[in-house]
């Protein structure tokens, strides 16, 4: 039943809060070395053994949450000593007694931990006339275990106020073999007219996993999922090309570069276990005309298989002759995502009225016609996607200055850079008879898993300054850093809809809605950083004379009848004496400033939550810190 009534018990617990607790461990341990002892053609071979053992455990603490059976008993209970009043005035509260009875401490805890062990060998398996045919061979595994566990409420669907859900146990085998071949057809060594240089990579990797999910308690219009077990290997390769047309002593040095990868992601953890998250949603909903709330249902799903993508980039490098110390790059890359693991969304699922995922109340009769019931559950799951395509263009640009070449002595060095991103083109398909959209220049709403926001444009600018060499001011580093973030499209598919009326804007034309006024575009946001920093580089001190030693290392004495006498020195051991300057010396002592006009991120309307576009930028406003580091 509901009534229709809100309450609010500040006066009986304050404002609800959570105490969050974590502890964290890491370990590790390797060993590497090389292989030369086994013969002349083992002296380039290196070998490394190594392994990590990480854990997170948290827990977390939600005071001032209310229990639903503990306020239904209190609701009904007659003895005003332990009855709970929910129409007390402003200023009143009910008993200590009955505020037990209703108000509670959620315990929540989770872990998470992942032993990693790996081997690895790399070398030179023979000389081609350009160079060595170099080689690296390697194996790994990992073993994720991920668990979750929730307070009895939160289980059983029957706490207010806080996320209900299940407990949840994953754990994950993975093992892998990756393995990388580097041959140099020619070199500035052994070389063809228009191929100064020019090698190629092959590179594979194949991993095998095998993963299993804990049982999940029936909860409402969920019934028991048994334990699940999932098993898929992949196997994909990636081929690059380095090419240098010309020698560098005729135009400067440039290098054409390319590859091609297919790669592949597995599911995270909690995206395959089958416990779910409960949430509430208000929208309109076209079927039935009216604005309500519902209960929505997040599920993870144990037969979620990875994502793979199909990448290639080309682009060059090229640093003038005439120009000392410039270097210019671009490269244009496309990226084509299937079977993106993602949650389908509360809105997509509403709007086409997925069955098996929307459960409605019985049909109505409203004015003589027959209206689809009100939904009570929206299940919201993770699956795979058709696909998406990406590309764009990343460019750099980094000038070095040295004034030495001015021929005045060195005064320092000074590195500009300017590097960004220009997308070209994003497309998101949702199912195969779903149509492409762009989602370019867009707000990405909150919960899409797949990507943030994508602006059209982003870039960096930075300009810093290096102390000259052999002076004091060697250690000094100042710097100041521009981040420019573009002009995008606000959420228009939300913003320019008719929720009054059945009148929904199209994906890939969100301009062209019912309410076209309406749509907007979100303001470039530029930051200013700054940092200082300074690195303590101390000369050695003078070794010390031992006394009874001669000045050419100890070797000779000088004997009672003046003779001199060779004698084995009493140690060749050299101590770092103790002392400020030791402690001094390699230690970096940095200051730095974000955000140093205190900037606001702009507004963003399709972010209700809390009217900035979280995926890209901060609230945290002007930032300052001081970093002490050294280095052993």
């Amino acid at each position: 039943m509901t009534t229709g009534v809100s309450f609010r018990g500040i006066n009986d617990t304050g404002p609800r809060h959570e105490k969050f607790t974590y502890w964290d461990s890491l370990f590790d341990v390797g060993l590497r070395g090389e292989m030369g002892e086994f013969g002349d053609y083992f002296k380039t071979w290196n070998w490394e053994l190594g392994f990590r053992y990480s854990r997170n455990e948290g827990q977390d603490l939600a005071v001032g949450e209310a229990s639903q059976p503990g306020l239904r008993e209190a609701l009904l209970d007659t003895d005003p000593a332990t009855a709970f009043d929910p129409f007390l005035n402003f200023n009143a509260h009910n008993t200590k007694a009955a505020r037990q009875r209703v108000y509670i401490t959620l315990h929540n805890s989770g872990e998470y931990e992942l032993p990693i062990g790996y081997a690895t060998v790399n070398g030179d398996l023979f000389n081609l006339p350009a160079g060595p045919v170099s080689f690296a061979i390697g194996g790994e595994y990992d073993a994720p275990r991920w668990t979750r566990d929730r307070d009895t409420l939160n289980t059983t669907f029957q706490s207010i106020g806080s996320a209900d859900g299940g407990s949840a146990r994953v754990n994950r085998d993975v093992w892998s073999i990756y393995q990388e071949v580097r041959v140099p057809f020619t070199s500035p060594t052994w070389n063809l007219p228009g191929f100064y240089s020019f090698e190629v990579d092959f590179a594979e990797r194949e991993e095998w996993y095998s993963q299993n999910t804990s049982a999940v308690l029936p909860s409402g219009a969920f019934p028991f999922q048994p334990a699940a077990h999932s098993q898929y290997n992949m196997q994909k390769p990636k081929v690059s090309v380095r090419w240098q047309p010309l020698d560098p002593k005729y135009i400067g040095a440039l290098t054409l570069r390319g590859s091609y990868t297919e790669a592949f992601h597995a599911p995270a953890l909690p995206e395959i276990s089958p416990a779910s998250t409960q949430d509430f949603f208000g929208a309109f909903d076209q079927f039935t005309g009216q604005t309500y709330m519902f209960e929505v249902r997040v599920i993870g799903n144990p037969n979620l298989q990875p994502e793979v993508a199909y990448e290639w980039s080309y682009g060059a490098v090229y640093s003038p002759k005439w120009i000392k110390g410039l270097t210019l790059s671009a490269d244009w890359w496309h990226i084509d995502m299937r079977s993106i693991a993602s949650l389908l969304g509360v809105a997509f699922i509403r709007d086409n009225d997925i069955p098996g995922l929307v459960f409605r109340g019985p049909p109505r009769v409203i004015n003589g016609r027959l209206v689809p019931g009100l939904i009570n559950l929206v299940i919201d799951p993770n699956e795979n996607l058709t696909g998406a395509i990406f590309e764009g263009l990343d460019y750099e640009a980094i000038y070095i200055l040295d004034s030495s070449i001015f021929g005045h002595g060195d005064f320092g060095r000074l590195t500009a850079t300017l590097n960004g991103t220009w997308l070209s083109r994003a497309e998101l398909q949702i199912l195969p008879d779903t149509k492409r959209f762009g989602i370019a220049g867009e707000v990405i709403p909150p919960g899409f898993t797949l990507t943030g926001s994508l602006p059209w444009s982003r870039a960096n600018f930075s300009l810093f300054y290096d102390g000259p060499a052999d002076t004091w001011l060697q250690g000094l580093d100042v710097g100041a850093i521009v981040h420019y973030t573009g002009q995008y499209e606000d959420d228009n598919q939300t913003l320019t809809t008719n929720f009054s009326s059945v009148g929904f804007t199209k994906p890939q034309t969100p301009r062209s809605g019912p309410l076209p006024w309406r749509a907007r575009k979100v303001r470039e946001w530029i930051t200013l950083d700054l940092i200082a920093s300074y690195t303590f580089n101390l000369p050695p001190p003078a070794p010390a004379q031992v006394p009874g030693f001669a000045k050419d290392g100890g070797k000779n004495v000088n004997m009672k009848d003046g003779k001199q006498k060779n004698v084995i020195p009493v140690s060749t051991a050299e101590y770092n004496p103790c002392g400020w300057r030791t402690w001094l010396n390699n230690t970096t002592i940095s200051l730095g400033m974000q955000n140093v006009f205190d900037e606001d991120p702009p507004f963003v309307a399709g972010s209700g939550e809390n009217g900035y576009d979280e995926s890209l930028a901060t609230i945290k406003g002007r930032f300052w810190y001081v970093q002490l580091k050294k280095r052993f």
